[in-house]
């Protein structure tokens, strides 16, 4: 049984992933949608066009790895593709962000790193030849984010695994592709907070655009996937630029 695994699904990038997806790899036999949310995860069967099987559980928790473990043991499936999209952030700085809610942080580094390290080793032994692992890294990978900090680092963090792994698994012809969108239009600025840059509000794009984007990359063996011009602009910059005027550009881009 073929399948694709896609964490965060019952809302944003990771639901428009769960959409897309039997379009690119029409040879799926099922999906395999994990969230939180069981009642959001039953309506996804009416918007995509592969069976879709329902996991529902929060993965900073242990309960949800000892069934997709026996799950797997079950059914053997041939994971041709793993969505790591499950994810969130917190806008403010780490002081404000820790009075208003001490265990925010941490959270988002269980949920960020290392939830999606640990679905990454779950699922790796049933992936072969020609596999796909999509990491939603982020833009705020790419340098430090004052008043985005954690968030920041743990997309970091996301982008470097991605990177070292996809170097592993290439000689088992396994390929990594790490998603580094900018602002996206989704229920994402409900948890984190409404941005405060204008440029930020000015570049913001559609799940549907990003995640197209990622597929294409995904199949074109791509080690990161970035949509649009402003942000490969961005990749560019904290790539050539030293992080300190980077900085001091993203403070000018609040103004």
């Amino acid at each position: 049984m073929k399948i694709a695994v896609i964490t965060g699904a019952s809302s944003g990038i990771g639901r428009e992933f769960a959409r897309q997806i039997g379009h690119f790899y029409q040879t799926l036999n099922e999906i395999w949608v994990i969230a939180r949310r069981k009642e959001v995860l039953d309506t996804l069967s009416s918007e995509v066009n592969v069976p879709v099987r329902v996991i529902s559980g929060d993965l900073m928790k242990e309960e949800i790895y000892k069934r997709l473990v026996q799950l797997l043991k079950t059914e053997k499936p041939d994971i041709r593709m793993l969505v790591n999209a499950a994810g969130f952030g917190k806008s403010g700085t780490i002081e404000e962000i820790y009075r208003n809610d001490a265990k925010s942080q941490m959270q988002m580094i269980d949920l960020n790193c290392k939830a999606l390290t640990r679905m990454t080793l779950t699922c790796l032994p049933y992936m072969s030849v020609g596999s796909r692992i999509l990491n939603l890294a982020s833009a705020a990978a790419f340098c430090p984010q004052p008043g985005f900090a954690v968030y920041a680092a743990t997309k970091s963090y996301v982008l470097s695994f991605s990177r070292a792994l996809g170097a592993e698994v290439k000689q088992k012809s396994i390929y990594v592709t790490a998603v580094c969108p900018g602002p996206v239009d989704t229920a994402f600025f409900e948890v984190s907070g409404p941005t405060d840059s204008r440029l930020k509000e000015k570049v913001m794009v559609k799940a549907p655009q990003v995640v197209r984007r990622a597929l294409l990359d995904a199949r074109a063996r791509k080690a990161v996937s970035v949509y649009g011009i402003p942000m490969k602009g961005a990749q560019i910059a904290a790539k050539l630029l030293p992080h300190t005027l980077v900085l001091r550009l993203e403070r000018i881009g609040k103004n």
